[in-house]
């Protein structure tokens, strides 16, 4: 039974838990078998046994919950495949040789300009290049000579194949009509009653939050780093809590780059951007946003690491921003900016387990109603929303932290009074925690 469900379920029966997966996948939970793996290829290569060392190399990227990785030892060559997303990643290695490719998509015609966008993007690849195979499959290569291919260099020139293969194929299907998919059996369609659910929300989301830009007490021209944050949270809790791929991922992550570009634009001109590109997106087609709902394995992550303390410092230095707002009746402003907050750490880092699990606990509780349309069983607020469910949630703190004995929360810190309130103490109980 998975942790959600242990921890959600009640306490006369386990209530099952629908099998949703939210946010970005990280590979920064490496357990102590798969650090061993990597120990193991280093020393193997060293000694110029090869294909041991790229077995264990394999080990390592292997997670066990993904089902990401395979391989095939036969006589003296070493082929692999791995999964990234939309994307199957074949491999194979021998004494003298190393070559990894995905296909992309499939073409019937040439098209100048999906090839002249390619070349263009090989500019901006280290280790790997896009390039057209005997079927007209569009592809991304890599290949190296043995002696050349340590485990250090496999693992970046396999991170860049594999997460610009699994970005391409949803962009370029989306732009070039001619263009078709390849290799995505391994694709597990979601759910039709959750598309519903996210697509609803997805809309509403957008929806309410321009509205409160056009219409809300905030003057959008004399404050707009306030409508920033409005902007960026929406955009950070779309990325996490529907777990967009294609075009709807990259449009989320095409704005946040938009926003925080050391360019000329002033915040007002970017808030614009971003605006009419949130627009864009929910005026879609419920059709083009369903094909993009589908489950799949990564080997990947996108973000950094860090420790809690950088955590505490996005914390600490984002938190105190809600303060004017708050005190000057902005509420729905005072209130999207601790949820940005969190959003924010989830979208860039790849932080401790302990913070990851809280920071889910925090949208449980705030979109509590979205999870409850999703099928999730246990609900953190009551008075259909308007009152929390105290205990609960101190509950759920608790069997958060308890298998890491080195975190020490402090649930009654909460402060419930209302819901910017009860974010702010939120966040304040998790810069209080005591890591020992």
């Amino acid at each position: 039974m998975s942790f959600w469900n242990r921890l959600f379920g009640n306490h006369d029966s386990e209530v099952p838990q629908p099998d949703i997966k939210f946010g970005r996948y990280s590979d920064a939970y490496k357990t102590e078998a798969q650090h061993e793996a990597w120990d193991r290829a280093l020393t193997q290569f060293e000694t110029q046994d090869y294909l041991g060392a790229y077995l264990a190399f394999l080990e390592y990227l292997k997670d066990p919950e993904e089902g990401n990785v395979y391989w095939q030892l036969d006589g003296d060559q070493l082929c692999f495949e791995l999964y990234q997303g939309s994307k199957k990643i074949n491999g194979y290695a021998d004494a003298n040789k190393v070559k990894i490719e995905a296909k992309i998509v499939k073409t019937q015609s040439l098209s100048t300009a999906v090839l002249r966008r390619l070349m263009e993007q090989n500019f901006s690849l280290q280790y790997s290049r896009f390039a057209l195979d005997p079927n007209n499959n569009l592809t991304i290569v890599f290949d190296t000579y043995t002696l050349d291919g340590s485990p250090y260099k496999l693992y970046y020139a396999l991170k860049e194949l594999a997460t610009n293969a699994d970005k391409q194929d949803d962009l370029l299907m989306d732009e070039f009509a001619n263009l078709e998919p390849v290799e995505v059996a391994h694709l597990k369609s979601v759910p039709e009653a959750e598309k519903e659910v996210k697509y609803a929300w997805l809309e509403k989301e957008i929806r309410e939050t321009l509205e409160e830009i056009e219409r809300g007490k905030l003057d959008k021209n004399q404050y707009p780093g306030g409508i920033s944050y409005l902007l960026l949270n929406l955009v950070y809790k779309l990325d996490y809590l529907i777990k967009p791929e294609g075009f709807t991922m990259e449009t989320l992550e095409r704005v946040h780059r938009l926003y925080f570009a050391k360019d000329e634009r002033t915040v007002a001109q970017k808030n614009l951007l971003f605006f009419k590109e949130l627009q864009k997106l929910a005026t879609r087609p419920k059709a083009a946003f369903f094909k993009e709902m589908y489950r799949v394995p990564a080997t990947f992550g996108i973000t950094t690491s860090v420790g809690h303390e950088q955590v505490v410092q996005v914390l600490s230095s984002e938190l105190p921003k809600m303060d004017w707002y708050q005190e000057n009746g902005y509420d729905k402003v005072a209130l999207a900016i601790p949820t940005y907050i969190v959003g924010k750490c989830l979208f860039n880092f790849a932080i401790p387990k302990y913070d990851r699990l809280l920071f889910h606990l925090y949208f449980r509780i705030t979109e509590a109603g979205y999870f409850k349309a999703l099928g999730f069983q246990e609900n953190f607020r009551e008075n259909n929303g308007a009152a929390f469910q105290k205990k609960a949630i101190k509950r759920a703190i608790e069997q958060i932290t308890e298998p890491y004995r080195n975190v020490t929360p402090d649930p009654d810190l909460l402060v419930f009074d209302s819901p910017a309130t009860f974010a702010r103490s939120y966040l304040v109980m998790m810069m209080e925690m005591k890591i020992r």
